[in-house]
């Protein structure tokens, strides 16, 4: 006899095969092809060869002095690079000192203080700040040339001036800079900071901060057109995000609280300009009638809408040139 079909436990229907529940199947890895599994650990690999090998340059670049104390005798200034060199100056771009008029205050303050630090006594780190041409960075060449004058080889102050985007590597400059015997001013010209930028911490850290601090041969000057080097947009926005405003400001603020000297830099009147105009002439010969100078740099400091030493020196220039002097001191 044929046999009838089984039926289910319930009594409905024949029996079908149990299916397994779909989250099991989808708990079952893909499988991945073996080319593109040893693809991505070759890639992986690659990468980390990279990272080891930026950092073991950058440890290098900052571990050991690119220059020896020994070389430091071959210039009297020099520019620092981020990774470690300093390449000398065999000449200073500079003005003499008895040329910067209308900053009589300013040139003596600042002179006292780097005629104490070259002959091994307490200093202090100055910043020079206010308006634009007035002679801030013409004043810090030329107090590092006049202090230099009567010196001896080996006693002679050395200038080093660190670019403004390069500040984050100050500390490595310093490092570098203690062990010499030699006394060195760091200056960096147009200091400030602005947006997000984090690198006035380091600046903050070398000043007064570390726990190392300044080398006692180290001395820094720097010039700004702003007395907190930082932007009032940057410090109003610190101001208007911070949990406690007032602390987020001072924190910034307190970085130009770090030179122990301020020295303000205001336009100058125009019998400063005028005087500067005619040490100029005097200086490098340029034999004009006094009258039609005083003239012709007043209306030249018209076109350009204001007075300062730099523009002063902007006209000698054009004037010297109409009438074929070269400037050259006398």
């Amino acid at each position: 006899m044929p046999k009838k079909p089984s039926k289910s436990p319930a009594g409905k229907g024949p029996r079908t095969p149990a299916r397994k529940p779909a989250r099991v199947a989808a708990k079952r890895p893909t499988a991945v092809p073996k080319d593109a599994s040893m693809a991505s650990a070759g890639l992986s690999q690659e990468r980390m060869v990279r990272a080891l090998e930026t950092i073991a340059a950058h440890l290098s670049a900052q571990g050991g002095p690119a220059v020896e104390p020994e070389s430091f005798q071959r210039a009297d200034a020099y520019v620092w690079h981020p990774d470690g060199r300093l390449s000398a100056v065999p000449r200073v771009s500079r003005v003499e000192l008895f040329l910067l008029k209308g900053v009589d205050r300013m040139r003596d303050i600042l002179m006292e203080n780097t005629e104490r630090f070259a002959g091994g006594l307490p200093a202090n780190n100055a910043l020079l700040w206010g308006a634009r041409g007035m002679g801030k960075s013409s004043l810090v060449k030329a107090a590092h040339a006049s202090i230099n004058a009567d010196r001896k080889a080996a006693d002679r102050l050395k200038l080093i001036e660190i670019h403004r985007e390069d500040i984050e590597s100050l500390p490595a400059l310093m490092e570098q800079l203690r062990a010499s015997s030699f006394r060195f001013i760091v200056f960096c010209d147009d200091l400030s900071f602005d947006g997000n930028d984090a690198s006035y911490k380091s600046l903050k850290a070398v000043l007064e901060g570390g726990i190392e601090g300044r080398p006692e041969n180290v001395i820094l000057y720097a010039t700004s057109n702003r007395r907190h080097l930082l932007a009032r947009e940057m410090i109003e926005n610190e101001r208007s995000t911070a949990i406690n405003p007032g602390e987020a400001v001072e924190e910034k603020v307190s970085l130009s609280d770090r030179f122990g000297l301020w020295l303000g830099f205001h336009r100058c009147s125009q019998d400063e300009y005028l005087a500067m105009v005619r040490g100029y002439c005097s200086h490098f010969g340029i034999k004009v009638d006094d009258e039609a100078l005083e003239r012709e740099a007043l209306e030249w400091s018209t076109t350009r809408g204001s007075r300062s030493g730099r523009v002063a020196w902007q006209f000698v220039q054009e004037l010297a040139g109409r009438l074929g002097v070269k400037l050259t001191a006398n």
